[in-house]
Formats: C-alpha cells, sequence, structure tokens
C-alpha cells in the first residue's frame, strides 16, 4: 500500500489508534455490564460493535499525510476549490494532479470522482463537491452531504480500496453547520460499515483542532465503544437518524399509514381550530402512560405525595418516553415534513415550524408522532426557543384535540416550558382563535402570554428575519392571495 520512498511526513493510517482504543476502561465496564444488561432495556439504533470501532480512527491532522488506499479532497464544481484542504493536497501531489483533474471536467455537488495519488502516500484521490448550505434549503443540502459521503465509499467499494481517509468535506466557505455536517458523515460512515464493512479496514477521519471537538462529542453516538456508552449516547441522538444508509428522510418520500379509525363524520367545518373533538386519541399508549396525571395531582393534595416525589416521578417517565423516542424508526413520521428546526429569531432563539397542514391526524399512528416530537424538541428544549405554527388551510383532518395538546403539555419536561419564549401562531381563523383562548385560559397554565396571533407573514417578519423561516410554498401563495385580495378596490370603488 506505501509507495517506495514515501517521504517520511506521511503517516501509515496502520500505527494510528483506533476509535475502539481511545477508551480503554469503557471497554471495561462494558464487559461488567453486558451481564447485568437487561433484556427489555431499549437498545440504540447504532448499538455497540467492538468489530466496527476497530475500522474508524480518529485523527488531529492533514489528510494529504496520510498513507493508505485513498484521500478525500473536497472542492467546488470546477474542482479548483483554494481551501486549506485542496491546497495542501495539490501541493504535496504536484503538478500532474492539476492536469488530470482537466480531464474529468468537473464534479456535481454529491458526486466523488477518482484521481490517481501523484506524489501522495495515497495511491488515490477522491474528489467530491459538497453543498452550499442555506437553512431554507436544508433538506437539499442534507441529502446532497449525505450524497458526498455515501458516494465516496461506493467508490472505494467498487475500487477494493482498503483504507480511506476523510477530510471534513463541508468546507466552512460552504457555510454548512458543522454539528449537523458530522451527523450525516458520520451515521453515514457508520451504516456503510454494517452493511459492507467486510471491503473496507480503516476509514480515518482527518479533522482540524477546530472540528476535532465535535468529532470527539458526536462519534459516541454512532460509534459507541461500550454498552454503557452506548445507552449513555442514546438521549442525545438527533431526530432524523435517517434510513438503513443513513440517507436522510426527505418529505417526499411515501408515508406508512396506520390502521385507525377515520374521524367522525359529523365534522366537516374547515375553520375548526384546536378544539376539534378527537377523543379517540385517548385509547393511545400515550395517553394510557400518562392517565395517572390528575392522580398524582389528587394525592399532592391530599398531603400522599410531595411536589418533589412528583417531579422525580415525571422525569423518569419523561425519560422512559425519550430513550423509546431514540430507539425507535420515526422515518415515517419525519417524512411528513410537519415539525422542523430552521433559523433564529431577531433576538437569536431556535425558531421551530410546525406545519398543520401537514398533520394528517387520522391517518397516522399518532403514539409515534408524539415520540417524534420528544425526540426532535429534547436537544432543542435545552435552550430558548420558539414556536412558528403554520394554521394556513388546516382542514378537520389536521386538528389536534385540546385534550391531547395537554397530555403533551403535561408530560414534556419542565425545560419545554421554561425556554418557549413565543408562539407565532400564523393565519389564525376566528374558531381556532376562541379555541386557542379556552385552552390556554382553562387547559394549561403560563402560556397564554406566550401566544401571538399573526395574520399575515409581514406581521411575523418583525420577529424573524424571512431568511431564517423554511417556508412551504403553500404558505407563501396563501399569504400573497390573501394579501392581494386585502389591496384589491372593491368592485365599482375608484381607487
Amino acid at each position: 500500500m506505501d509507495p517506495l520512498g514515501a517521504p517520511s511526513q506521511f503517516v501509515d493510517v496502520d500505527t494510528l489508534p483506533s476509535w475502539s482504543n481511545s477508551c480503554e476502561d469503557e471497554l471495561d465496564a462494558s464487559d461488567a455490564a453486558a451481564e447485568t444488561f437487561q433484556e427489555d432495556t431499549i437498545r440504540s439504533p447504532f448499538l455497540y460493535n467492538k468489530d466496527i470501532n476497530r475500522k474508524v480512527v480518529l485523527w488531529k491532522g492533514d489528510v494529504a499525510l496520510l498513507n493508505c488506499t485513498a484521500i478525500v479532497n473536497t472542492s467546488n464544481e470546477s474542482l479548483t476549490d483554494k481551501n486549506p484542504v485542496s491546497e495542501s493536497i495539490f501541493m504535496l501531489a504536484g503538478p500532474d494532479l492539476k492536469e488530470d483533474l482537466q480531464k474529468l471536467k468537473g464534479c456535481r455537488t454529491g458526486e466523488a470522482k477518482l484521481t490517481k495519488g501523484f506524489n501522495l502516500a495515497a495511491r488515490f484521490i477522491i474528489h467530491t463537491v459538497g453543498p452550499k448550505y442555506k437553512s431554507r434549503y436544508r433538506t437539499a443540502a442534507e441529502s446532497s452531504l449525505y450524497s458526498c459521503y455515501r458516494n465516496v465509499l461506493q467508490l472505494a467499494k467498487e475500487q477494493s480500496m482498503s483504507s480511506i481517509g476523510f477530510c471534513v468535506i463541508n468546507s466552512a466557505k460552504r457555510g454548512y453547520p458543522l454539528e449537523d455536517a458530522t451527523h450525516i458523515a458520520l451515521r453515514t460512515v457508520r451504516r456503510f460499515l454494517e452493511i459492507h464493512g467486510e471491503t473496507i479496514e480503516k476509514v480515518v477521519f482527518a479533522v482540524s483542532e477546530l472540528e476535532e471537538a465535535t468529532y470527539q462529542k458526536l462519534l459516541p453516538l454512532y460509534f459507541p465503544r461500550s454498552l454503557k456508552e452506548e445507552s449513555r449516547s442514546l438521549p442525545y441522538l438527533p431526530a432524523d437518524i435517517g434510513n438503513a444508509e443513513g440517507e436522510p428522510v426527505v418529505p417526499e418520500r411515501q408515508i406508512r399509514i396506520s390502521e385507525k379509525p377515520g374521524a367522525p363524520e359529523d365534522h366537516h367545518e374547515e375553520d375548526e381550530g384546536l378544539g376539534v373533538d378527537l377523543s379517540f386519541i385517548g385509547s393511545h399508549a400515550f395517553a394510557r402512560m400518562e392517565g395517572d396525571i390528575d392522580k398524582q395531582r389528587r394525592l399532592i393534595l391530599q398531603g400522599q405525595l410531595s411536589e418533589a416525589a412528583l417531579q422525580k416521578q415525571h422525569q423518569r417517565n419523561y425519560n422512559r418516553w425519550l430513550c423509546q423516542a431514540r430507539s425507535e424508526d420515526l422515518s415515517d413520521i419525519a417524512s411528513l415534513k410537519a415539525l422542523y428546526q430552521t433559523g433564529v429569531d431577531n433576538c437569536g432563539r431556535t425558531v421551530m415550524v410546525v406545519v398543520g397542514r401537514n398533520i394528517p391526524v387520522t391517518l397516522i399512528d399518532m403514539d409515534k408522532a408524539l415520540l417524534y416530537f420528544i425526540h426532535v424538541m429534547d436537544h432543542i428544549a435545552v435552550k430558548e426557543y420558539v414556536l412558528v405554527y403554520f394554521h394556513t388551510l388546516t382542514s378537520e383532518y389536521n386538528h389536534l384535540d385540546s385534550d391531547f395538546l395537554k397530555k403533551l403539555y403535561d408530560v414534556v419536561d419542565v425545560k419545554y416550558k421554561r425556554n418557549l419564549k413565543a408562539v407565532y401562531f400564523v393565519h389564525p381563523t376566528f374558531r381556532s382563535k376562541v379555541s386557542t383562548w379556552f385552552f390556554t385560559t382553562f387547559s394549561v397554565s403560563g402560556l397564554k402570554d406566550k401566544i401571538h396571533h399573526v395574520d399575515s407573514l409581514h406581521q411575523l417578519f418583525s420577529a424573524i428575519s424571512p431568511e431564517q423561516i423554511d417556508f412551504p410554498p403553500f404558505v407563501l401563495e396563501y399569504d400573497a392571495r390573501v394579501r392581494s385580495t386585502r389591496s384589491s378596490p372593491l368592485p365599482g370603488v375608484v381607487s
């Protein structure tokens, strides 16, 4: 694998410690934990696997110095980008590399193309183009970045490469958030090794000093080094962990329809809000699990259960929900694109979007929808955030029962309520305003003053810049149509 006469500055990947060897105490602890691991314990979707961990290396250094079968170069569409990774590779590979690249005639975003390594210790260079990141096109950027890693790995497999050195493909110049991109990189490599691990002996993540901390933090989520670390990392997995190959779930995916009864036949008003009678939701497992909340409160009043004991019990119950949310496949709910993170508001707080029209209450498994909400929001709610709810063009089939919302409000952790600073209710109807008033007045406390009804997007922009929100197209079209109607003169009236 080593070219003859390779300069001493090059680093043989076989001499680098693997990820599994970077935490011996955890490995020892896992042996003891394995004996007591309960059969009913919820496992991570990324199981502890010593064989896979042996193939993975985290190394702080220049990817161009790696002595392996191939290294990865991140570039632009013309393969002429001048970033630190590319410049180092070009300098060490020599002038022949530029001539070889001209024959490739560029590379599209997400693709991977192969050249020789020339004067590098690596035999080959795999060139790929990461996406430019904009929050409103986040889904497309995620899919493109996944394609980069997947196509690089597929090319390595097709060429029977035994080792590969990855740079961080999402260059700072293209604006991709490092932590988000690292999740995609790690889970894509993990899933590939699960399926095609026999074809690749070593995968090295070559990172800079600035990138190392993020990789150190996230690697245990996808490559846990013990059962203990697997369990400890489970709550920190992101909402979308991709499909079986690590590919991000996209809205166009077909959703799985659960066998649930339809909505009651006597509801026909499109202008109905939060007060629609969907009492059948109470039969879901979520409702059954939380059915003793009122009983707990009665015990408090009777002096049989202290407030501290209730809080502890509530926290344990919430943690059970969280663990289940982290371990279950929620890709069908994620594909609805009904809840997602976008940018920040004018105060720098995270903006979460809820699209009412994308919630087909009668067609989906509401148990899983609630798990998905907890899965998405748990790491968001640790800091201040705001919700933008698009009520635009919803019907009775999209409305959540107030009892259901109250149960959700009761089960979530206290941080959800403490750090929620505003709820922007966009395009409300008269009925939804009334329903919201009743809900916030009589069902829950502390939420009423946070609700802001927003009749047009122009009003919303006073709190959140339009560049910071990923709008569903139908919301923009509806808002433009309403504004046009309001500004048009009445028949017979001269403006």
